[in-house]
């Protein structure tokens, strides 16, 4: 355990917290790392009142990556913070996102991210130009491509009237439109050291990850592994992110998260072609008709992505007796989160300190909500921030406090303050301000915030929960309405500023809650007793809310309906469900008419009578 494992809070533990209660930055190793530089940053951040560091390669680094020399230096620091009673935090990445290796994994191009490419235009022997420099995980155009098959759409008014699957040489009807699909590996990127980002779909590249970053620290450290070294922080995981038409006549490439054996997946999941049905996922049905294709495939690529990346690295990290800590890629909105995760939720399952990242001093409740309930349901000892970063020079104490504070009000206790620099010199000088280091004229007053938010944390570490309100997240009812922008914009911008106001209204209201996440519901409500409280993991609820929700799974339905029998109170915001797993039906709507029910809109929520 990170923390006091039943220990007594005592007067002089809350004086001086130790070091597992401080902030452990981001310590950028960003020049030529020595054991002179790693002495004089050790310093500073033990006066700063800081109880560690997250090693953290960052641009301007002059020793290779995962090298004999690197490894060293890595194991000198831990050396030295140990001597000062400071703890060592790993890093999975050579920069970030995390899981490229800093190209060590993906030089193999079987391991690279691969997405699917919808076009207009056939792509044989079409070229593709320069490389492009992204600094997330999105796919790059490349040459390297394969076939996966010829459609022909018919439009109506912008809706997609029919559409077929046909071979490569047949004819085209009239009136009908011809589209291709093609599964196309990642080109080069300067960013992943001229390789690219990894396939995070794929359970063999993620393990080809771990045999690159993760083993190679338990070789050097794993002795250390859970005592001086309590976690590894994995940063912005993510697919290749959801593109989708602007207009439902353009004729525009598109692409989406793909791999090699989706197909065989899905089929397996869902009894029926995914490839037969693709037009589905980029045109809206007609008649308000919602497509369950569309639905099932958002959640195949949320639960593949969660099962290969999270599941992958946090088994791993709990056999080797290591915590995975750290944060997902784009939480805050439906949008967002879509787009580039699925769900943010679904992955907190194997995270042993779940984590979430704030930066430009934003207020994004959604995220430390998500990443809070996770840890409340699964029972973790703490919940991670990435904190203070891209707030400039002039980002004042005030700042640093009135951050802290919400964050630790909604539960965060691993405070990782974004960013110690180990030098300015060179491109170095050009990261993210401000550097939470020596270069600051503040930084020896920095023990007057720290050292109230080690005791802080000393107080949050041992309470226990108590929410009585659990909220189903709407993340699922949003996968339905990815289709063209100028058809489906305006309802997901009313989704995303309900999901946001709602939470608003519940925190400013003092109510606190927890979300569900619908995928991790079943085997969280698993030992459900015959009681009045809904049983989520370790949690349990007297009521759930059921936010302006378009289609539940039949299994959340299953359990909702059992926890009224038992006496338990559902409260429905906004419509009633339509659609079970994205499927028509209307024992939904008759079974839940007598529930309460509240108006849900963008600027009102108030009691139907």
């Amino acid at each position: 355990m990170l923390y006091h494992n039943g220990e007594k809070l005592t007067k002089e533990k809350f004086q001086n917290p130790g070091s597992e209660y401080r902030a452990a930055p981001f310590w950028a190793w960003n020049c030529k790392m020595t054991e002179a530089e790693i002495d004089n940053t050790l310093d500073a951040l033990k006066a700063m009142g800081m109880g560690g560091g997250h090693i953290h390669c960052r641009t301007g680094m002059d020793n290779p990556y995962m090298g004999e020399e690197f490894l060293n230096l890595v194991k000198y620091s831990w050396k030295k913070s140990r001597e000062k009673d400071m703890l060592t935090w790993l890093y999975d990445e050579d920069r970030w996102p995390s899981g490229a290796g800093g190209g060590l994994v993906t030089r193999d191009h079987k391991y690279r991210i691969r997405f699917l490419l919808f076009t207009p235009e056939c792509q044989d022997g079409k070229e593709i130009g320069n490389s492009e420099l992204r600094s997330s995980g999105q796919a790059i155009r490349s040459n390297e491509r394969t076939f996966l098959g010829r459609y022909q759409v018919r439009l109506e008014d912008g809706y997609l009237a029919e559409y077929e699957k046909i071979d490569e040489d047949a004819s085209l009807k009239e009136g009908f439109q011809e589209w291709f699909a093609y599964l196309e590996v990642s080109g080069d990127n300067p960013w992943f050291n001229n390789e690219a980002y990894l396939n995070t779909l794929d359970k063999e590249a993620v393990k080809r990850f771990i045999q690159v970053t993760h083993e190679k620290y338990y070789e050097n450290l794993g002795e250390e592994f859970g005592k001086t070294i309590p976690a590894i922080f994995t940063d912005e995981p993510q697919f290749s992110h959801k593109q989708c038409l602007d207009f439902a006549d353009e004729r525009m490439d598109v692409t989406i998260p793909y791999t090699d054996d989706l197909e065989k997946t899905f089929q397996a999941a869902y009894g029926h072609s995914l490839l037969k049905h693709l037009p589905e996922l980029f045109w809206e049905l007609p008649g308000e008709a919602v497509s369950r294709i569309r639905y099932e495939y958002h959640d195949h690529i949320a639960e593949r992505f969660a099962d290969a990346f999270a599941d992958t690295v946090g088994t791993w990290c709990k056999e080797h007796g290591i915590a995975l800590t750290g944060h997902m890629m784009e939480e805050p909105t439906l949008e967002t989160q879509t787009a580039a995760l699925g769900e943010a939720m679904r992955s907190y399952r194997s995270f042993e300190i779940p984590g979430i990242d704030m930066l430009c001093d934003r207020r994004e409740l959604s995220t430390a909500k998500q990443a809070e309930s996770a840890v409340h349901q699964f029972g973790r000892e703490g919940m991670t921030s990435e904190l203070y970063g891209v707030t400039n020079w002039d980002f004042d104490f005030r700042g640093h406090k009135l951050q802290g504070d919400w964050q630790a009000a909604l539960g965060v206790t691993v405070r990782v303050p974004h960013l110690t620099w180990t030098s300015m010199a060179g491109e170095a000088k050009r990261d993210y301000p401000a550097s939470i280091s020596y270069q600051s004229p503040w930084y020896k007053e920095y023990p007057l915030v720290e050292n109230y938010f080690a005791r802080v944390n000393t107080a949050l570490t041992r309470g226990v929960p108590h929410v009585k309100l659990a909220v189903i997240h709407p993340v699922e009812s949003y996968w339905l309405f990815w289709g063209p922008k100028e058809q489906t914009a305006p309802i997901r911008e009313e989704m995303d500023e309900n999901f946001i106001h709602m939470i608003e209204w519940l925190l400013y209201g003092t109510v606190d809650f927890d979300f569900i996440s619908e995928s991790l519901l079943p085997d969280l409500n698993q030992g459900q007793e015959e009681e009045k409280l809904l049983k989520v993991g370790v949690m349990k609820y007297d009521t759930v809310l059921v936010p302006n929700c378009l289609t539940l799974r039949s299994s959340t339905l299953e359990i909702l309906e059992k926890f009224k029998e038992r006496g338990g109170r559902v409260i429905f915001a906004g419509q009633l469900p339509k659609y079970a797993d994205a499927y028509p039906s209307d024992r939904e709507v008759r079974s839940w008419q007598r529930s309460v029910r509240l108006w849900h809109s963008v600027s009102t929520v108030c009691w139907r009578q």
